[in-house]
């Protein structure tokens, strides 16, 4: 039986509840290079989002859960995008505020969404991009049997300076 919870965290899916959290991760300028971002989010586009956020994965290709604690308190986002049904695959990113960070909380948050994505998504690859320098996260996924299949170089410019790029993959049932 499939369940999204853990002995300490549980995923589920974003409420209205969330938008001072989601706003907190969204504006907070450390976690910009993750996405991308260049300026901070409006409160009425992430109530925007919030609102939209129920909607299909076949249809909006991602998908974003939240990574709370049993007492519903949110410590961080676990993400499915460019999801592609016909390739059976997607791309996996975890997020965990860093006072909740190095407390296994990611371990299994990344268990339960590997679980997820092979059993009712029925993916038959997940992978991820981390940066060279991010050691935490190669490390975490890593311990899934995430293998590097190649690097990236000077992918991500990021205070001043560009980073490499690493891709990593995991197919179903290989390992």
């Amino acid at each position: 039986m499939l369940t999204l919870k853990s002995e300490h965290i549980l995923l589920r899916a974003l409420e209205s509840d969330d938008l001072d959290f989601l706003e907190l991760v969204e504006n907070d300028e450390k976690f910009w290079h993750l996405s991308d971002t260049i300026q901070p989010f409006s409160r009425e586009v992430l109530a925007a989002y919030l609102a939209n956020s129920h909607r299909d994965i076949f249809e909006m290709k991602q998908m974003r859960m939240v990574i709370a604690l049993h007492n519903k308190q949110p410590i961080g986002f676990i993400d499915l995008y460019d999801f592609d049904p016909k390739n059976k695959r997607a791309g996996l990113g975890v997020l965990i505020v860093e006072d909740f960070q190095s407390k296994g909380y990611g371990k299994q948050a990344l268990d339960l969404m590997i679980n997820y994505c092979f059993t009712v998504l029925d993916l038959h690859q997940i992978y991820a991009s981390i940066t060279e320098n991010n050691e935490k996260s190669l490390k975490l996924f890593k311990q899934f049997d995430f293998e590097i299949i190649g690097l990236k170089k000077d992918w991500t410019f990021t205070q001043g300076q560009f980073n490499n790029e690493y891709l990593l993959q995991r197919i179903k049932n290989v390992h």
